[in-house]
């Protein structure tokens, strides 16, 4: 099989990362491929960086800035292939991640696989990523790895996924209207999962996810009225493709698990809080009020919920940006 595989790069202020991310996709050893890299609106190098690795099968544009969906839909509408890679700008692919991938794979324009493969967490190494197997590193079916997903707090990301054109014209666009709310990979992946056959999970494929960056700090506590509120709009559409497959005891319970996993975005916020407690009593259950660690409950008690976000979310912050710097002086001294 010789179809051509579409590698699509939203960018934003990447100026360091992008050349790096970029040459991942030229290198893969799959021959017939496209690298599509979109930037929107970055305020940095990051186009003209990219720019400079323009080829006849790359192809580079820049587009005011719309976020990360946004700049993500505009590269789909540009892909002629018959399967989509997905890539942030700060992410890699192994050399033979696709390759692996496609080895047994069906014609992209017909069929309903979902590819996945293993992926592992690096700040400046790739060498030194640490992969850790999670109960999606398994073949699923599309109910089992929704609800997999929804029970185990797993997550990949989306560089892991090798989608079908069938797959992605079925799903249809990222929804544009979850670009801050931190889950609208979550909410986009169950949607392909929705109208999946099955998810094909290849051990031998590999990716790796950049961490310690400004980016990879978007999952704090500190968030913004607007996106908590998309948060809720993502949670509940992820919720709804699952019932749209099964709507039993048992996903309706996997649904309540998941807004549980993410109550902890809400604390301090009652008026939000209030709204996924009504979610979680239309679907049968109820969720334990959001309490932080012991070692927080002093500050809780005396500044309130809102200094205690702040001391939480800079306290992770600084552990995972020194752990971060760390890595960084180990590769300038071993180059």
């Amino acid at each position: 099989m010789s179809c051509l595989v579409s590698i699509l790069i939203p960018a934003y202020k990447a100026e360091k990362w992008i050349r790096e991310t970029m040459s991942s996709a030229i290198h893969q050893t799959w021959p017939n491929k496209e690298v599509i890299v979109v930037d929107d609106g970055s305020p940095d190098h990051t186009f003209e960086v990219a720019k400079s690795l323009e080829s006849r099968f790359v192809k580079v544009v820049k587009q005011a800035n719309t976020g990360a969906c946004g700049a993500r839909n505009k590269a789909l509408s540009l892909a002629q292939g018959d399967y989509i890679q997905w890539l942030d700008a700060d992410d890699l692919l192994h050399p033979e991640k696709i390759s692996h991938q496609l080895a047994k794979a069906e014609d992209g324009s017909n069929s309903l696989s979902l590819l996945t493969s293993a992926w592992g967490k690096f700040f400046f190494r790739p060498q030194k990523a640490k992969f850790d197997p999670d109960p999606l590193w398994r073949d699923l079916s599309p109910v089992d790895w929704i609800m997999t997903k929804f029970n185990d707090n797993a997550w990949m990301n989306p560089a892991v996924w090798l989608v079908s054109r069938r797959l992605a014209e079925l799903a249809g666009p990222w929804d544009e209207r979850l670009t801050s709310s931190g889950d609208d990979d979550g909410e986009y992946i169950c949607r392909v999962v929705t109208h999946a056959r099955d998810v094909k999970f290849v051990r031998d494929a590999k990716c790796y996810y950049r961490i310690g960056t400004v980016g990879s700090l978007n999952w704090n506590m500190e968030r913004s009225e607007k996106s908590l509120n998309t948060l809720i709009l993502s949670l509940s559409l992820s919720i709804g493709h699952l019932r749209s497959l099964e709507d039993t005891a048992r996903t309706r319970t996997a649904s309540i698990n998941y807004l549980q996993t993410f109550l902890p975005y809400f604390y301090g916020n009652e008026s939000l809080l209030k709204k996924l407690y009504d979610m979680a009593e239309e679907l049968g259950g109820t969720l334990n009020p959001p309490k932080v660690n012991w070692k927080y409950r002093p500050i809780e008690m005396i500044f309130g919920p809102n200094v205690t976000k702040k001391v939480i979310n800079n306290w992770r912050a600084a552990k995972l940006l020194a752990r971060g710097n760390w890595d960084r002086l180990l590769l300038n001294l071993t180059g």
